[in-house]
């Protein structure tokens, strides 16, 4: 039983760190399209295609799935549910 409690942990602190990643991706992107930050800027372009780079393979299924919304893109949202989900599964499975 300890030894799920510490893979539950393991994957909350995982799902954890995916969203902060998430939310830290969309608040560069609205910093770049609300030109309060230029895109010139070195440090936070390299930093925001960093973070692209590592979110595009988990964010890609989940556009292929979504319907074409135009410029509004669903999938971090998508991904944070079924990210917290996962947890809420794991939770359960660690309380029966």
């Amino acid at each position: 039983m300890e030894a799920l409690y510490v893979i539950y942990e393991i994957v909350s602190m995982l799902t954890n760190v995916l969203v902060m990643l998430i939310i830290i991706q969309f608040i560069i992107g609205l910093l770049f399209a609300f030109n309060v930050i230029n895109s010139s800027n070195e440090f936070v372009s390299s930093f925001y295609m960093a973070i692209n780079r590592l979110l595009e393979p988990v964010l890609r299924p989940i556009r292929n799935v979504l319907p074409n919304t135009g410029a509004i893109d669903f999938s971090p949202l998508v991904l944070i549910i079924l990210l917290n989900v996962i947890l809420i599964v794991l939770g359960g499975i660690m309380r029966a």
